[in-house]
């Protein structure tokens, strides 16, 4: 800014007073920030979640559609980062945000301007699975080196369990057949001793949902571990020893409970071990519920926090299968999400320039990723966004806004008194 400028700014604040410039483009900023999220609250919740989920989708699948992920996706990495092959950011990029994509991919095809959009990442979504297991395209991922491609297959695996019909089914033979011996091949790798138990025991059932041979024992290991692991009123360790961080949500409780929805199906023996671990999602979303303050922020602790609101997936999934706990009504948490979403996404540095996801939790702050983060891993958040498979005129969308517990809690309001879980 010239000298002039600055004298002049400085007499319209009043005779002899100087206002800095910082501060005055720190006003501009918030100026600038609060009129985006009034425009943003004239939307729908539901016109919000899908503005949202397709802007961090596109990128991904129409490059992926065409081969050209790898050529054009502009990776960051944790200054941390711990050596391994960088190639994995691309398998964990798609994986994870097909997890969380795949309910609303499902939804039957309209012609509304959501259907629109729908339909043109289904259509990408289908060629980009392909892509992602033909070894002569461009953009075939990283399935047989280190052992982090366990993880993410798990994601896909876990894509197709969340939508079969529309996401496995229309899969031309070659592709499944890729999928399959992929899959069967990561039995390679051997899981951590923590969630990643879950990773093998998803991609097992997954196998077993389509009549394939399944590794029974990796399955077995899993639940058996995690009943080890039970600490309490809805809280798993994750593995020997408890973290205090969102992977309850992330990979335990989602996974776990599809598992077991699985293995029940064929077998009445586990609907005893399903209707345990459904009490202990449902107890353990309450508690997230309750973690929202009436501001929409949530408590940034634990290691991932990165993966943004991937933490809320126990929510969400309760939700799209009609599960909540009778605590708290699906309006109350349709309010409570959005109202994170519109916090954490409005902030500046989420996105970069082409929409891509960068590191960070609210913005751009790489100097939070873990060792094993790149701005792929970031695309778990998508796992926030599981209602959008329940059709728009489900109650879910069309109850009227309601307040959630925290937000009761500290306007005076009356709210229901917590309590624990026994089992």
């Amino acid at each position: 800014m010239e000298r002039r400028d600055f004298l002049k700014i400085g007499s319209l604040a009043g005779a002899g007073a100087v206002v800095p410039v910082s501060d005055l483009l720190a006003q501009k900023r918030a100026q600038k920030l609060k009129d985006k999220n009034e425009a943003t609250e004239q939307q729908s919740d539901r016109d919000y979640w899908v503005s949202l989920l397709y802007k961090m989708s596109a990128p991904v699948l129409k490059n992926l559609s065409k081969g050209e992920l790898k050529k054009n996706m502009m990776v960051e990495y944790s200054p941390i980062w711990d050596g391994r092959d960088k190639n994995v950011a691309y398998m964990e990029c798609f994986g994870r945000l097909v997890a969380g994509l795949a309910p609303w991919l499902a939804l039957p095809a309209d012609d509304t301007k959501e259907g629109k959009l729908r339909k043109q990442l289904y259509d990408w979504s289908l060629k980009s699975y392909a892509n992602a297991v033909d070894p002569a395209s461009p953009d075939y991922l990283t399935w047989n080196k280190e052992g982090q491609p366990l993880v993410d297959a798990a994601y896909i695996a876990h894509s197709f369990i969340r939508a079969p019909q529309a996401l496995w089914q229309p899969l031309d033979n070659k592709t499944k057949e890729r999928y399959i011996n992929e899959f069967k091949q990561l039995r390679r790798v051997r899981p951590a001793y923590n969630n990643w138990l879950l990773f093998s025991g998803i991609v097992e059932s997954f196998l077993l949902s389509i009549n394939e041979a399944a590794d029974s024992f990796r399955i077995d290991m899993a639940l058996r571990k995690m009943n080890e692991w039970y600490a309490g009123d809805g809280w798993f360790f994750d593995g020997p020893k408890f973290h205090f961080d969102y992977y309850n949500g992330y990979v335990i409780h989602p996974m776990l409970i599809d598992v077991l929805k699985i293995l029940a199906d064929r077998n009445k023996n586990y609907n005893e071990a399903y209707n345990t671990e459904m009490k202990r999602m449902q107890r353990y979303s309450e508690i997230l519920e309750r973690l929202i303050s009436p501001e929409g922020t949530y408590p940034a602790v634990g290691r991932s926090v990165t993966y943004r609101v991937g933490a809320f997936q126990p929510l969400g999934q309760l939700a799209l299968i009609e599960k909540l706990p009778g605590s708290i009504t699906p309006a109350q948490v349709r309010s409570a999400l959005t109202a994170v979403m519109r916090r954490m996404f409005s902030v500046e540095g989420v996105f970069d320039k082409n929409d891509w996801l960068q590191l960070g939790f609210a913005g751009h702050q790489p100097e939070l990723a873990d060792y094993y983060s790149n701005s792929g891993s970031m695309y778990l958040t998508s796992l926030g966004f599981l209602p959008l498979g329940l059709p728009a005129d489900h109650t879910f969308w069309t109850s009227p806004a309601e307040d959630w517990t925290s937000r009761k809690a500290w306007s005076g309001k009356p709210f229901k008194k917590d309590g624990s879980l026994d089992n």
